[in-house]
């Protein structure tokens, strides 16, 4: 342990041996002006300060053009959080129509499903709010992987008022002590019949229920309590709808007991964006943020998106973070030949070490390219690798037969999607698509980028 003494006994070299006492304050008040000074004025080794406070306001000396343009920049794209502001939403007006349409004129529960990164969270936060605008009262529950349906529920029906239950008035006495729903569920334990019953006397209003991260519920009970309320609200006519998102391949990857209730679900696989919603979406974040990107900076990230929101978004911000940097409003296309070395630091770091060895051992057996291309072909279909599609690039490309076996079995990066009628592929790793297409586009496309600004 002398290591440990020795790290709290050292002095820094430029650290008086007789500092004089402070008080608290006024050592709170030093050290708070001392990491306040900005970069390049006071000691040599002055550290770097947050731009804005927790209250989201701009703190003194960094309030020019440009240091605005930055902190704006945090909410103009947001890679790492789901779009909350109808304003910020990009396209998919479509898709919102039909979830709309199927909840309150079919008065169907809804699911929602594809790869990660496409947007369902996005989806579903705009959806409640237009529910919520309706008047509906929404309840949003993001699943976690023990969740029970107890647990889940009584929180649900704590949040729903008594005085929307048909037996009591606002003016009763229950109803003024503000007491809920779940008042009515008693100590025992809540079954689905039981949370029937009590949903079932709802009136005056419709609830919808969002369960957001459901393939994280790995709970068998859970999914099975889940099927089975989705059948009782829908066979009694319930006031209340489920809407539910995750990622999965297929519908019946994420709802067990389809054949019973697929009557009563609408499923909707979301779809990679067009070309016109990444647009839209970098569009929305340059009103923001008062960066510019020109349409030939717009189409280089179209481009490298693949379709997805999620890559448009983090390209895009490391873009216009790299613009800022050299002191100009103005988006280049070597800015997004940067960002893109960015984002591919930020996803490697976030691969499994056993997967970085098998990629590198693929790359150095010269497959690098082969892999590039069949992950740009995942990301635009929904993370799988059809046969048809495949077999088109692969006489393209000039691969020989067999090649997706020998991916699979000598450096376990792709694998058969089980049960699928297809023979369709897939990658191992979830994260595997964006980070090989990003060494890819790094690679082939950005570094012929580089060359014509030499």
């Amino acid at each position: 342990m002398t290591w440990f003494k020795g790290l709290f006994s050292k002095k820094h070299a430029d650290e008086q041996t007789d500092t004089p006492f402070q008080d608290n304050a006024t050592a709170q008040d030093d050290g708070f002006n001392r990491f306040n000074r900005q970069a390049g004025a006071g000691p040599k080794h002055s550290l770097p300060t947050f731009q804005g406070t927790a209250s989201d306001q701009l703190r003194e000396g960094h309030r020019g053009p440009l240091d605005q343009v930055r902190f704006r920049l945090r909410d103009a794209f947001t890679p790492s959080r789901p779009i909350t502001r109808p304003q910020m939403f990009a396209g998919r007006t479509h898709i919102l129509r039909s979830l709309i349409r199927a909840i309150e004129e079919q008065h169907l529960h809804v699911v929602i499903y594809g790869e990660r990164g496409i947007g369902k969270t996005s989806l579903l936060n705009i959806l409640a709010d237009l529910a919520q605008n309706a008047k509906y009262l929404v309840r949003y529950v993001s699943c976690s992987e023990g969740a029970e349906f107890e647990n889940t529920f009584r929180a649900i029906l704590r949040d729903i008022p008594l005085l929307y239950h048909r037996d009591y008035t606002p003016t009763s006495d229950e109803a003024e002590q503000g007491k809920t729903l779940e008042d009515l569920a008693g100590s025992e334990t809540l079954t689905v019949a039981r949370a029937t019953d009590i949903l079932a006397r709802l009136s005056n209003t419709r609830v919808v229920i969002i369960l957001d991260e459901f393939d994280r519920a790995l709970n068998p009970a859970f999914r099975a309590s889940i099927a089975e309320l989705i059948k009782s609200l829908s066979d009694r006519s319930i006031r209340v709808q489920l809407v539910i998102g995750g990622v999965a391949a297929s519908l019946t990857e994420l709802i067990d007991r389809i054949p019973s209730i697929r009557r009563n679900i609408y499923g909707m696989q979301i779809p990679n964006m067009s070309d016109e919603e990444i647009a839209n979406l970098i569009q929305n974040g340059q009103s923001v943020s008062g960066l510019e990107f020109g349409p030939d900076v717009m189409r280089f990230i179209t481009s490298l998106s693949c379709g997805s929101p999620y890559l448009a978004s983090l390209i895009s911000q490391y873009a216009g973070i790299i613009a800022v940097d050299r002191e100009s409003k103005l988006v280049t296309r070597a800015d997004v030949v940067q960002a893109i070395r960015q984002s591919l630091d930020e996803i490697r770091s976030r691969l499994q070490p056993t997967l970085h060895y098998r990629i590198d051992q693929a790359y150095v057996d010269g497959l690098g390219p082969m892999l590039g291309l069949l992950a740009c072909t995942a990301l635009n279909a929904g993370g799988t690798l059809q046969p048809s599609t495949v077999k088109e690039l692969a006489a393209t490309e000039g691969w020989q037969d067999g090649f997706l076996d020998n991916l699979d079995k000598k450096y376990n990066l792709v694998s058969k999607i089980p049960g699928d009628p297809t023979d369709s592929y897939q990658f191992s790793d979830e994260g595997s698509p964006t980070y090989l297409w990003l060494r890819y586009a790094d690679h082939e496309i950005c570094r012929k980028e580089s060359g014509k600004n030499t």
